[in-house]
């Protein structure tokens, strides 16, 4: 290889790094703003912890009770916005409408542990 060849090369590998690195970042923007599904469930906000070693996130259990004396199922959800999870906080214990964004694709667990993002809260009085 001559001495003028390794310069290309160099900046050939660097572009093609860049670019992976550029897709792998628009990747994880369109995953993180695009919204697979939507919706809302109601039940009694059961646990909320912040947790994490490095990432820290805000996770949380709903227990949704369909009939009286049927067990009930636990929805698990992750809040992004920290105004929310204070407010998510705030309502432990209590019997809420959480309304969330379902984000399937994410690469790592590091934007929560689950595809379930927590938008907002309504208490049921």
């Amino acid at each position: 290889m001559t001495p003028s060849k390794a310069p290309k090369i160099f900046r050939t590998l660097v572009f093609i790094l860049a670019g992976a690195v550029a897709l792998f970042a628009l990747y994880i923007y369109i995953a993180l703003n695009w919204s697979y599904s939507t919706g809302e469930r109601a039940g009694f906000l059961q646990k909320v912890s912040n947790k994490g070693w490095i990432c820290k996130t805000w996770e949380g259990e709903l227990s949704l009770v369909a009939m009286p004396g049927a067990a009930p199922e636990k929805f698990h959800f992750t809040v992004r916005d920290e105004a929310i999870a204070q407010k998510v906080s705030a309502a432990a214990g209590k019997r809420v409408t959480l309304n969330y964004e379902q984000h399937k694709g994410l690469p790592t667990t590091c934007f929560g542990d689950t595809d379930y993002f927590v938008v907002g809260l309504t208490e049921i009085e």
